[in-house]
């Protein structure tokens, strides 16, 4: 997820699909499920708590200073043993679509995150930075690089607008492929645990494997498999850029910033195939990115999109969407609070391995000490989330 408000107002949840809400987990319970250490790949993570990654904006000329190294030291030091960044844009002029979005390329702005990377480690957490590349959209006159123009699969916007971008030439998919390969490299020159890639959420990778933005006639378009092609060869470059124990995570999802009931694959076995090259190519974690992480993904099993991406590739992974929470998240954006909710119904199935690791977003951002909190049981001090945290870098 990323704090970034897309145009239109999602539908509320209906009640018959929102999760049944019991008391809260007693703090045993919760302590003993989510305080499991787990090894992805090489890297020891202390527990399961994943901090989601959002975009904030607090970094001007890209480049991260002291008040975010306090941002993310502070979640570290409470407890949340993986945080993966807010999206960083990758080294491309085409990546991004504002100078307040940290760049993980440049040397002020890697050496801003490396102070940030060894902040995290000094409060006993890990870290990753979120590579990201929001192709087409970008509109052409926006910052950092004015110049640049957008650029996807096809030259089409979410909303199927053509004529407002240039389709990507051989030239600039290798370009991409370079850039975040030698984002990777960075990530773990700088001190950084792993590297994950943002597959998600109608950007440009996401705009490879969506047959809603991927007209593609070349090897780069056609059925799932074709479509993935582009996303597999960042996936290998960043694999080979870095040493074989350097994690490697790739978060993806079926909805879009504009297209909300969209789907990458209606059935498993599309699913199944496009995640088969990914995995690989190397991805050792994946993301799967939902707005609700209580619903199931296909019809015939309760199984969440996390659930049946584990079950297909075997790879370990994370699971994210409206934890700790009530709602659709995008209330919160749009300025409407959201309610607390009990949290059993996630440690029944990391209790039963349906996924691996469970990211926070809104109520992470709202409460930096969300995980000590619930590790210690202390559910009564959580503080419901509140769009005004939006404004400040707490």
């Amino acid at each position: 997820m990323h704090v970034h408000i897309p145009a239109g107002s999602p539908s509320p949840i209906p009640a018959e699909e929102l999760p049944h809400v019991t008391a809260p987990a007693s703090a045993s319970r919760a302590a003993q499920i989510l305080s499991r250490p787990v090894t992805l790949n090489g890297l020891s993570v202390p527990n399961r708590i994943v901090m989601a990654p959002m975009t904030r904006q607090f970094s001007p000329g890209g480049v991260p200073g002291e008040n975010v190294v306090s941002y993310y030291e502070r979640r570290a030091a409470a407890g949340v043993g993986l945080i993966v960044t807010e999206g960083t844009y990758v080294g491309h002029d085409s990546a991004g679509q504002s100078d307040r979005v940290p760049r993980f390329h440049g040397e002020g702005q890697l050496a801003g995150w490396a102070k940030v990377a060894e902040a995290v480690h000094a409060a006993g957490g890990t870290i990753v930075p979120q590579l990201w590349h929001i192709g087409m959209v970008r509109r052409q006159g926006q910052p950092p690089f004015a110049d640049a123009p957008a650029v996807g699969p096809s030259g089409l916007r979410l909303d199927g607008t053509e004529g407002a971008g240039e389709a990507m030439t051989r030239q600039d998919l290798d370009d991409v492929i370079g850039a975040f390969a030698e984002g990777a490299a960075a990530a773990e020159r700088i001190g950084f645990d792993g590297v994950e890639l943002h597959g998600a959420h109608g950007y440009l990778l996401d705009q490879f494997l969506w047959s809603g933005t991927n007209r593609r006639t070349d090897g780069y378009g056609g059925d799932p498999v074709a479509r993935t092609k582009f996303a597999a060869e960042i996936v290998a470059a960043v694999r080979e850029a870095v040493s074989p124990h350097f994690p490697v995570l790739f978060r993806y999802s079926q909805w879009k910033q504009e297209a909300y009931d969209a789907r990458l694959a209606e059935t498993p076995d599309e699913l199944e195939a496009i995640l088969t090259p990914l995995a690989a190519a190397g991805v050792d974690v994946f993301h799967a990115s939902t707005r609700r992480y209580w619903l199931p993904e296909f019809e015939g099993s309760d199984l969440n999109l996390a659930g049946w991406t584990k079950k297909l590739t075997g790879k370990q992974v994370i699971t994210v969407g409206s934890v700790g929470l009530d709602g659709d998240f995008l209330k919160g954006f749009q300025g409407e609070g959201a309610p607390l909710k009990g949290i059993d119904d996630l440690l029944d199935r990391l209790e039963r391995d349906e996924f691996d690791m469970v990211a926070i977003g809104r109520a992470l951002l709202q409460d930096p000490q969300w995980a000590r909190k619930v590790l210690e049981g202390r559910f009564d001090e959580l503080k419901p989330y509140d769009a005004a945290a939006l404004k400040t870098l707490h």
